[in-house]
């Protein structure tokens, strides 16, 4: 029997039960649409992370302090005040640290602010410096960031995110506002020099739910505390020159600061915008490659009812087998007549699946689910996998019918009623 025969024969045998050969396919429908679906969803969201991490700024290196201990007790990375304002500044002194392009600092801590107009909120307050929105690669919408000179003269200015501007003044101009910045019973008036572009949530949270004040600023006015070293800050980010002298910054850091601090082992933790990355992207990847897996489940039980459909229908066409056989028709015959009914059902269910599956990767794709944005990124690789697997399943669950329809004996077959 040719391949066209076989095709057309096995088009009437499947369209003569059509409701039972749609049922068949719609398992696998299902699961091929899953798995492109969350595919595509699952590497929207590494996306995602890589944007997110990237727009933290570009070749950064962060420097956290090192953790406390007391006895045998060691708390968590970042209890220990061991990083100060003092060696962000030596840090970007010339000859200090080689590959070095820019340098900033961050002090978070929880504040309430208060507007004239009555209005208030509780948000956080990043101490930084001037060189804040280079590093962080954050432009202004309003107004213009704090300079050096204010940083050296603790100004009392404000810039603000663009979620607080618009909580606390609408649609009106923030710059020139005045605002009041309290912690515990330390209040302070700023006046508000600058808004802050929207960039929404990040790694580190909505970065535009926070104010930004000069860190001497803050050490002065608002925590009122220096650490040994001088004022301590939670983080440095430091800018490499480039990519690939990132690891060269990061060794001539460390041996800096261990000078300073009079250190042998490391009372702090640099780490790379690169590790960063690497270490979400492993999560994400880990999530979608779960997310595929439980869909691919749906595949597997598409596959089971194809094989139950294809055993019913050679019980049912057992005489018709016979009959075939009498007339000269081999076992491979029967078996590949089978086998193209079983492939031919499951690649018209890929293709179902892979159309309703690309269907709904475009449908969420920008929407908001449960209060986020999602993003989906289709790729050909993950549609041709799905197509591949479904032939697969086809060849996979269709033989053991097939060659249980090419083992009949022809006088048996025939006296089947």
């Amino acid at each position: 029997m040719s391949p066209i025969d076989s095709l057309r024969v096995a088009y009437d045998a499947l369209t003569a039960h059509l409701l039972r050969t749609i049922l068949a396919m719609l398992g696998l429908i299902i699961g091929v649409g899953a798995v492109i679906a969350l595919l595509a969803v699952g590497r929207g969201s590494q996306d995602d992370v890589a944007r997110n991490i990237a727009s933290l700024g570009t070749n950064l290196l962060t420097i956290t302090p090192g953790a406390s201990s007391q006895g045998v007790v060691r708390a968590a990375a970042g209890s220990r005040p061991t990083l100060t304002y003092e060696d962000a500044q030596a840090i970007a002194t010339p000859g200090q640290a080689d590959f070095v392009a820019d340098v900033s600092v961050e002090q978070v801590i929880g504040v309430q602010i208060v507007v004239p107009g009555g209005g208030n909120l509780s948000t956080r307050a990043i101490g930084t410096t001037d060189r804040y929105p280079v590093v962080r690669s954050t432009p202004l919408t309003e107004g213009d960031f704090f300079t050096d000179e204010q940083v050296r003269s603790s100004a009392l200015v404000v810039v603000l995110g663009s979620s607080i501007a618009q909580q606390l003044f609408g649609n009106d101009s923030a710059v020139g506002q005045p605002v009041r910045i309290s912690l515990g019973r330390t209040g302070v008036t700023f006046n508000v020099i600058g808004v802050m572009a929207s960039r929404g949530g990040t790694a580190l949270g909505n970065v535009d739910d926070r104010v930004l004040v000069p860190i001497t600023t803050m050490s002065k006015a608002l925590v009122r505390f220096r650490a040994p070293g001088g004022t301590f800050v939670s983080s440095i980010q430091v800018q490499a020159s480039s990519p690939e002298e990132m690891a060269l910054a990061a060794a001539s850091i460390g041996e800096l600061l261990r000078q300073r601090h009079k250190v042998t082992e490391d009372d702090f933790l640099v780490q790379s915008q690169q590790d960063a990355l690497d270490a979400a992207s492993s999560v994400a990847r880990t999530q979608s490659f779960l997310l595929g897996s439980i869909a691919g489940i749906s595949l597997v039980v598409g596959g089971i009812g194809i094989m139950n459909t294809m055993l019913v229908s050679v019980t049912e066409r057992t005489r018709e087998i016979g009959i075939r056989r009498a007339v000269g028709a081999r076992r491979r015959d029967i078996l590949m007549q089978f086998l193209v009914e079983a492939v031919l059902v499951c690649c018209v269910g890929g293709l179902l699946g892979a159309a309703t599956g690309i269907g709904i990767s475009l449908l969420i794709d920008g929407r908001e689910v449960l209060g986020q944005v999602m993003h989906a990124r289709l790729t050909a690789d993950a549609v041709v996998l799905a197509l591949v697997v479904s032939v697969g399943i086809g060849v996979f669950f269709g033989f053991y019918p097939a060659s249980r329809a090419a083992r009949l004996r022809p006088i048996e077959a025939l006296r089947y009623e």
